[in-house]
């Protein structure tokens, strides 16, 4: 269903009758659903938006919130509730358990749930109809990952012996919808990148519970009426232990046996897609509570505010305040949400401040964002509060103007980095290696090197020549090779570093001063563009920026100046980040003055002149 792109046409909230007819449309879809669920879903007191599509889908959701119910066609009969409506209220649906978390990566992939791929409980595959909405999970984690549609009855599934398709899968976990949505997160730490295991806490609670069970003398059937909330914050205690085999979270089917030490392997990796170099895993996160998150901001705040925020910086935005400046500061292995704060909201939290006199801001009505104006430096709380001397902020305090641009330029630093995938984490599994870890692409030759002088692979008649054996044949070949043709059995050294690093997932890691940001994939490139407008004039646009920490307010303002021009930012479609709008045409100018003072590398800058005939 979301497998393509496609930009919304329109955004409106819902009416009080048509907010009644969708939570009536809701309750005959989803029987299983109490009101209270409902209600946790949609709030009665909250605004409930609608996006319509081109393709006439119509997604559904809590205004400044994530969406929580899309309907196929908008017509109000084809209603399906989102990932992050079964995270809420796991009991929504009924649930297909997969055999194991590996089979989960092809779900993930896009590929509908097939019959093989369930785990089927001893008492019995349960009963269904051809076109019921049915969830899928993982065993041993209570959180869904995808839902679709039964493709046909439990009857006619045993008649068909168990094989085929058995739910059509319409939205998952990562898919586009998933990705579109701005702050998309995970709600536990099973959730990985590609692929979904069970998750150890959940785990931990249920034998924590069994223990004491067992200790007070109850049977297990006595276990299973124990409060859900008690065993996880999103489990569903009756639902995960009766559609999941006990057998299956411990021990994989015979049939996947050959996928056990790969799945150990990537038990222990640690996802860092689009998040800061110095965050912590999901664990952590989800040990803080909601008076330590406060407690961070707080500190990060004053932290900031002392450091590397200045009074001839001011006004600035309350996303760059956020993103450029409370975020760098946080301690490290620790990961800021503010949505994991009393405060639910950035806006409400720098009301609150302001409130409290450390800061004074206000509201930008056109862009519908809060406003550092200014920062109170008598204000107690900022006077009592003594900020920790870091080591990189030496680097930005320029003791000369007239040397900013060359040390500015020294400053951005981009470095190429690659992560353990699927396909090579036993190569790193054999030879005592991370799996969590990024490594250079030197330093996973040196991995892929190391293991097959230590197992031993080199060809005795041409040392120039490896091996291959089954483990390293699948790390370098497995997928890529097509049906009907034959594995290769060596491979000469010289090849061997290049594939095995194209089979890792490309990061890259993106330093300017004090910050660092790591993100997933190839670095895309700043993109200046120089078109007309209104006969004969000329205006020049400027995006790509927020990739290289660069911030788009800023750079208008430092343009302005140099060029004597006007310039503006507007937010690009689909929250992708802000365009730099300049009038005239100074493409080139751009261009060197972002090699000169931001030190951004010419093979990361493209040019378009669209003004040339």
């Amino acid at each position: 269903m979301f497998k393509k792109a496609v930009e919304a046409k329109s955004h409106q909230r819902l009416s009080g009758a048509d907010r009644k007819k969708l939570k009536r449309s809701i309750r005959d879809k989803f029987p299983r659903a109490s009101d209270a669920d409902i209600d946790i879903l949609l709030p009665p007191k909250a605004d409930i938006t609608v996006a319509k599509f081109q393709n006439r889908v119509h997604v559904y959701g809590v205004e400044a919130g994530f969406p929580m119910f899309f309907d196929v066609d908008g017509r109000g009969t084809d209603i399906f509730p989102t990932v992050f409506a079964l995270w809420n209220v796991p009991e929504l649906l009924p649930s297909f358990t997969l055999k194991g978390g590996e089979v989960s990566q092809f779900i993930i992939g896009g590929a509908d749930l097939m019959f093989p791929g369930i785990s089927i409980p001893a008492e019995g595959l349960p009963s269904f109809s051809t076109g019921e909405t049915w969830a899928v999970k993982v065993p041993g984690n209570p959180a869904p990952i995808a839902v679709g549609s039964t493709t046909l009855s439990s009857n006619e599934a045993i008649k068909a012996g168990l094989r085929g398709k058995a739910l059509r899968i319409t939205h998952h976990y990562r898919d586009l919808l998933w990705e579109s949505v701005e702050g998309h997160y995970v709600p536990n730490a099973g959730f990985y990148e590609d692929v979904v295991f069970e998750d150890p806490s959940f785990l931990s609670s249920i034998q924590d519970s069994d223990s004491r069970a067992a200790a007070s003398g109850f049977s297990n059937d006595q276990h299973n009426e124990v409060d859900p909330n008690k065993i996880g914050e999103f489990a569903d205690g009756n639902d995960v232990i009766s559609d999941s085999q006990p057998s299956s979270v411990t021990k994989l089917d015979s049939e996947h046996d050959t996928m056990e030490e790969v799945t150990a392997d990537i038990g222990d990796m640690k996802i860092m897609e689009n998040v800061d170099v110095d965050e912590s895993t999901l664990e952590q996160q989800h040990a803080l509570s909601t008076e330590d998150v406060d407690a961070y901001l707080e500190k990060c705040l004053l932290q900031a505010l002392h450091t590397t925020v200045k009074d001839k910086d001011l006004p600035i935005p309350g996303s760059t305040l956020w993103s450029g400046h409370v975020l760098p500061c946080r301690p490290s292995g620790i990961m800021l949400d503010i949505k994991k704060s009393s405060h639910k909201k950035l806006s409400k939290w720098l009301q609150a401040k302001s409130s409290a006199g450390l800061i004074s801001v206000k509201e930008d009505k056109y862009k519908k964002e809060t406003i550092l104006v200014s920062v109170n430096r008598s204000h107690p709380d900022y006077l009592s509060f003594k900020p920790e001397k870091r080591q990189e902020q030496k680097i930005d305090q320029a003791d000369d103007p007239a040397t900013s641009g060359s040390r500015s330029k020294k400053l951005l630093e981009v470095t190429e980095i690659y992560k353990p995938s699927v396909h090579v984490n036993p190569i790193f599994a054999s030879v005592g290696a991370d799996t969590g870890k990024l490594y250079s692409a030197s330093e996973a030759c040196d991995i892929v090197f190391k293991y097959f002088e230590k197992e031993n692979l080199v060809k005795a008649t041409n040392r120039s020549f490896v091996v291959l054996d089954a483990t390293l044949c699948d790390a370098l070949f497995k997928g890529t090779v097509k049906k009907g043709s034959t594995y290769p059995t060596e491979i000469h050294k010289k090849d061997i570093g290049s594939i095995f690093v194209s089979r890792m997932q490309a990061h890259y890691i993106v330093t300017r001063g004090s910050e660092s940001a790591i993100r997933k994939g190839s670095l895309k490139t700043i993109q200046i563009l120089t078109e007309r407008r209104q006969g004969n004039k000329k205006v020049t646009k400027v995006s790509g920026l927020e990739q290289f920490l660069m911030d788009a307010e800023a750079l208008a303002s430092e343009l302005q100046k140099k060029f004597a021009c006007s310039t503006s930012v507007q937010e690009l479609p689909g929250k992708k980040g802000n365009e730099v709008l300049i009038q005239g045409g100074v493409i080139d100018d751009v261009a060197r003055h972002l090699v000169e003072q931001y030190g951004v590398p010419k093979r990361y800058i493209e040019v378009f002149d669209k003004t040339k005939k």
